[in-house]
């Protein structure tokens, strides 16, 4: 099986301002303005936000140390080609930006943009500061497809809870460590449809997901959102792209550095081979995602443990290098915990954002300035 991830990235100045130079960068680096290039062992691409950039591999890879090193080769060419000019941040949302900083994309596909801030106003956290960690897991048969997907929607709760990454809004902790979700599931509240609240429908076969896009695009097509009705505008939790013959996981934070983003990709595989007794109900699985958005690993530690041993009973050996960095969190909590923690202790953002900085350009997960906890690699 191959797998294939989606990173997004902000740019930023010496001082972590955001800068919305995601056009100009990618006109340098392509020799033309386009919305995608080549740039060696990666793709470099445009997101609705000015300031954001999304790294995927060129080609799907195989095992996870081969799809972590050549994303980690891209992004080093990155600093070098610009010139280490940027501070890229990871992380689900940029921990200080303000609305006014972002700017919207206004070249290619900007239409598409102006319908959806037609329908929704996109002009809020939901749409101009969130940064997802998305995870294309590839189906060779409509079973596989519908037990994938089934699999990673009741498993939202906790995956949501271990890459919590988001605690800061506007420079500010609010007491809930996924901002990003909070944001993002609202963001289309006025055709609810489409976001489902983050947790899909659990999944009866293709023709049944090919419906419920229908309905998604019956409504856009009542508020005038013709142009949106591709499969794409699904913004469900997990959803499926018939074009890739993928299941895409969406509800994730962005971590700090490939390295994490890698361990939580081995812990999505190895849970997905594990015969798994979860709740499955609409009603327990939004209850325990708010648990998870708003308290990150805590309130499901227990849990996790479970999972989490069942998950390295059946890893293979590239991902068991991996999975200690997720009992580490298990232990210690999400990313976003620790980042909170440490503002707690009276660390200054601008600190934590340079600490986040340092972690994805060296590749070493964060570690804590505050509580001295350094991430076991």
């Amino acid at each position: 099986m191959t797998i294939g991830t989606e990173h997004e990235f902000s740019v930023n100045d010496a001082d972590f301002h955001p800068l919305s130079a995601v056009d100009r960068i990618l006109e340098d680096l392509g020799g033309e303005l386009q919305n995608e290039i080549s740039f060696g062992p990666v793709h470099l691409s445009k997101e609705l936000q000015k300031h954001v950039i999304e790294f995927t591999p060129a080609v799907p890879a195989k095992d996870l140390e081969s799809l972590e090193a050549a994303l980690y080769s891209g992004l080093k060419g990155f600093y070098a080609r610009t010139e280490n000019r940027y501070k890229l941040l990871g992380g689900g949302m940029h921990p200080t930006l303000k609305l006014k900083e972002a700017k919207v994309w206004d070249h290619e596909d900007k239409e598409l943009y102006e319908v959806y801030d037609c329908l929704f106003d996109i002009r809020q956290h939901g749409w101009l500061n969130i940064q997802a960690l998305q995870i294309n897991l590839p189906y060779a048969s409509e079973d596989e497809m519908v037990r994938k997907y089934n699999k990673l929607r009741a498993l939202i709760p906790y995956l949501v809870a271990i890459s919590a990454s988001s605690p800061f809004v506007e420079g500010k902790l609010n007491g809930t460590m996924d901002n990003r979700l909070v944001y993002y599931r609202e963001n289309q509240r006025q055709l609810p449809i489409i976001a489902h609240g983050v947790v899909p429908e659990k999944l009866k076969n293709a023709v049944h997901h090919k419906q419920i896009q229908e309905e998604m695009f019956s409504e856009l097509r009542k508020h005038g959102g013709e142009k949106l009705c591709h499969e794409w505008v699904d913004s469900r939790g997990v959803i499926v792209r018939f074009s890739r013959c993928c299941v895409e996981l969406k509800a994730i934070d962005e971590q700090e550095c490939l390295r994490a983003d890698m361990a939580v990709t081995a812990f999505v595989l190895t849970l997905l081979r594990c015969d798994l007794d979860l709740a499955d109900d609409d009603d327990a699985l939004r209850e325990l995602t708010e648990k998870a958005i708003v308290g990150g690993v805590a309130p499901l530690r227990s849990e996790l443990q479970k999972l989490f041993r069942l998950a390295f009973a059946k890893a293979r050996s590239d991902e068991r290098r991996y999975l200690p960095l997720i009992a580490t969190k298990i232990e210690n909590g999400s990313l976003a915990e620790t980042m909170a923690e440490e503002a707690h202790g009276g660390a200054h953002v601008f600190d934590i954002m340079n600490r986040m900085e340092t972690a994805l350009r060296s590749n070493v997960p964060y570690q804590c300035g505050a509580c001295k906890r350094q991430m076991p690699y």
